[in-house]
């Protein structure tokens, strides 16, 4: 359990520059937070400046911003792949099933680069716009802070089919687990990754299975606690708007802390993925554990999660001027 103390915690973790190494074995140049000193030293104010006007009429953005992060990195590393809208040829990441009409907070992405480029034209990345967001937005909401590597130069291309392997809502442990090994990414990474789902909103379509037909049985998932499985029922009825909105945590469903854990404790994960870090058979002596330390301690948690966010940061980005750029308008190459 937390105490209002460690709800305010902010965690710096300084992390040294680390060398990255391309997929072909080639180093590549080194991240490093410093990168924008000379160039563009207001960055991340400006960023946040914008984030904090944006949240005023939208409370979801933060959660949404970090999600882009995400979902950016998982497809050919952190690029801004994302961002990029269909061309001929080249359909859009944003228009696959696990991005479309889910993935949000575009505009505010082309508000926050139209301010960059006001004040340093044509030198801050949309990639490193990204990752910049997302720490923001979770320092913004209660949760930690850390020293975010820069760097990354945008990609030119988007990866519609990578984009089709994204960690689903519906995986397994066993899965999830795959899907983050083929990153180098850990087990401490996955639990404290997902526990980006401690704020935001979540579409009913993405739970009536575990309400009404787990598995295809026609019943419900039997790790669901009854008394929230009855509570989501009259959120999400069966012939219900799959659309309508849910807090992923309904008890602070806007702070960025570790009532994520502390409800999968009680089986109250809102998404089977959620659920499964405790619930799945494999999660005994491999997530379940680290999902209990993290229940029991959030300064342990927001240590682990601004780690693995810059270990995500790290992912593949493109460093080498001839493979990337830094786009104008972060949804078209230049």
């Amino acid at each position: 359990a937390s105490s209002s103390s460690s709800s305010s915690l902010a965690v710096v973790v300084v992390a040294a520059a680390v060398a990255l190494v391309a997929g072909g074995g080639a180093a590549v140049a080194q991240l490093c937070e410093e990168y924008y000193d000379c160039t563009c030293p207001d960055a991340y104010d400006i960023v946040r400046r914008v984030l904090i006007d944006a949240h005023r009429s939208d409370a979801r953005i933060f959660a949404s911003l970090i999600r882009l992060h995400f979902h950016d990195c998982f497809v050919q590393g952190c690029d801004a792949s994302l961002l990029l809208d269909s061309v001929p040829g080249m359909p859009s990441e944003k228009t696959s099933p696990p991005n479309n009409n889910s993935a949000r907070g575009f505009p505010v992405v082309d508000d926050v680069k139209a301010a960059l480029e006001d004040a340093c034209p044509g030198v801050v990345s949309c990639a490193d716009i990204l990752a910049l967001a997302a720490e923001i937005s979770v320092e913004l909401s209660g949760g930690p802070g850390w020293g975010v590597l820069l760097g990354r130069l945008d990609g030119k291309t988007s990866d519609f089919n990578g984009s089709l392997n994204l960690p689903a809502p519906t995986d397994n442990l066993t899965v999830l687990r795959q899907k983050f090994a083929a990153l180098n990414l850990n087990d401490v990474d996955l639990v404290a990754l997902s526990g980006g789902h401690t704020f935001g909103r979540v579409q009913c379509q993405f739970v009536t299975d575990r309400l009404y037909n787990f598995s295809n049985t026609g019943r419900p998932d039997p790790t669901m606690d009854a008394a929230y499985r009855s509570f989501l029922s009259q959120r999400c009825p069966p012939n219900g708007p799959p659309a309508a909105l849910n807090d992923l945590d309904p008890t602070t469903p806007d702070t960025f802390d570790n009532h994520y854990y502390t409800n999968i404790e009680v089986n109250r994960g809102f998404l089977q993925s959620d659920q499964e870090l405790k619930s799945a058979p494999e999660a005994t002596g491999t997530t379940a554990p680290i999902v209990d330390r993290f229940a029991t301690s959030q300064a342990a948690f927001f240590r682990s999660f601004a780690q693995s966010m810059i270990n995500m940061g790290n992912l593949s980005p493109v460093t080498d001027p001839s493979l990337g750029e830094v786009r104008t308008n972060c949804r078209r190459v230049n």
